[in-house]
């Protein structure tokens, strides 16, 4: 999956008093405007529409964005302008908005005269405009920069990267094949609160369509992807050429019934596909390439978390699906793990992804490859989308660090040990009681600002831990 540029739309809001005054300040201004979209560059590519100078304007311009399919609205006071022209445009706002508070010039300087106190007037109009966006209830973020600075460009590029996500997220489809694992109470949700309130849409598949996109590709196709695997990880010699062919089968079948429903996540639950009689082993090594390739996936038919591992490929890059298996007192950490399925990307460089024969009750089929890897020490950032209801979602979060901590010989599936940065005891205390799930998205580096933006664009509460 390719990524790009968050594309995103400045409305530059002004009005029409001050043209007698200042004869072309309005062609002034749509120059800042561009000024400012020129300053973005490296991190979004950004659409300027002509200076809003009244409702009609303003309305207009935000359509143009939606119609063009941006991620975001930027919205900057080239001069101050009164906010009830934009009231009703907040109140049926769809796309995440930033509010821009900067202005031409850095400095007061004692050179300044009349028209350029109008100029620089900006700041009032983004306290009305801001007050305007609180009362209509519209999640919104604020940069408070000299345009010019490299934290003006930083700041706005992490919004518009969280409005991509956000709206990524707002257009997925997930992909479930079978259903979902029974009994699983922090995985279940309301479909139509899920896609009205954030987005995703749910796609339930029928294990027989996978058992026959699984026969599809030729033995070329085969060839080709267990060839650049060779390449890629250390292959077990005990794997047999019937359990790669299964493997590979498995990943480009999946692929192939994703992109027929436009899922970019799936899950598949063991269970369903242990159940159903036409398949030898689970997808362990398919589920861990296809998210090094930028698929959102959970196990169990959780669409949830799913959801939101899609939403850190979108969001940072190379989402880890993953969860707490146990906690280690003495070393204040976290052993991070789950059945096979982990994104390879996330691996420490020092030592081999191996693709191995492994063992694996649960299920009851044959043993499935897995991939086999520990994951890069150093910060990284979990994330849990917790379902509320009522329409309401909360995402936990928390930092720390991956420990270069010594290998687990046994453990035949991706792991590494977490310790998070308020202590094991305080982060589980604090998890819990905000009702984190047990399937999580990790990232590496420290990204909770990351996430806190990515929820006000997203209208999810955040709450870290």
């Amino acid at each position: 999956m390719s990524e790009r540029l968050p594309r995103i739309g400045l409305l530059g809001v002004m009005q029409p008093l001050y043209d007698d005054m200042l004869p072309g300040i309005t062609e002034r201004q749509h120059g800042y405007a561009r000024e400012i979209a020129a300053a973005l560059s490296g991190v979004a590519e950004v659409s300027v529409a002509p200076p809003a100078r009244g409702r009609e304007d303003a309305e207009a311009a935000v359509r143009g964005f939606e119609n063009d399919d941006l991620d975001g609205v930027l919205v900057v006071m080239l001069t101050y302008g009164p906010s009830l022209r934009v009231t009703r445009l907040f109140s049926r706002m769809r796309l995440p908005v930033c509010l821009a508070n900067v202005q031409p010039d850095p400095a007061v300087t004692a050179e300044w005269d009349m028209a350029d106190m109008t100029y620089n007037q900006g700041i009032h109009g983004a306290q009305d405009t801001a007050n305007a966006m609180v009362r209509a209830g519209l999640p919104f973020e604020v940069v408070t920069e000299d345009f010019r600075a490299r934290a003006f460009a930083e700041r706005v590029g992490r919004w518009a990267r969280a409005a991509r996500a956000a709206a990524a997220l707002g257009r997925l489809k997930v992909g479930v094949f079978g259903y979902p694992m029974n009994g699983m109470g922090d995985a279940r949700f309301d479909e139509s609160e899920l896609i009205r309130g954030l987005g995703p849409e749910v796609v339930y598949i029928a294990q027989g369509e996978l058992a026959r996109a699984m026969a599809e590709p030729s033995a070329a196709e085969v060839k080709e992807l267990l060839a650049g695997e060779r390449e890629r990880f250390e292959v077990d010699e005990r794997l047999s050429a019937e359990e790669l062919d299964d493997h590979a089968r498995y990943q480009l079948g999946i692929e192939r019934v994703l992109e027929r429903h436009g899922c970019a996540a799936y899950s598949a639950h063991f269970d369903a596909l242990g159940e159903d009689g036409r398949f030898a082993r689970l997808p362990m090594a398919a589920a861990s390439s296809l998210m090094a390739r930028g698929y959102g996936f959970a196990g169990e038919g959780d669409v949830p978390a799913a959801s939101i591992v899609y939403a850190g490929h979108r969001l940072i890059g190379d989402g880890h699906f993953t969860e707490m298996y146990a906690m280690d007192f003495p070393g204040d950490s976290i052993l991070m793990s789950h059945m096979g399925e982990g994104n390879w990307k996330v691996a420490r460089d020092d030592e081999p992804v191996r693709l191995i024969k492994r063992p694996l009750a649960i299920g009851g089929l044959d043993d499935p490859p897995t991939l086999l890897f520990r994951i890069a020490p150093g910060p990284a950032t979990l994330a849990s989308l917790v379902t509320l209801g009522g329409g309401r979602f909360r995402l936990v979060v928390a930092e720390g660090e991956v420990l270069d901590g010594p290998r687990l010989p046994a453990l035949e599936m991706p792991y590494g040990q977490f310790r998070p940065d308020s202590g094991v005891r305080d982060c589980m205390d604090g998890w819990l009681r905000a009702g984190g799930t047990h399937h999580i998205v990790m990232n590496l580096g420290r990204r909770a600002e990351d996430w806190k933006v990515f929820c006000a664009a997203a209208g999810i509460e955040y709450r870290p831990v």
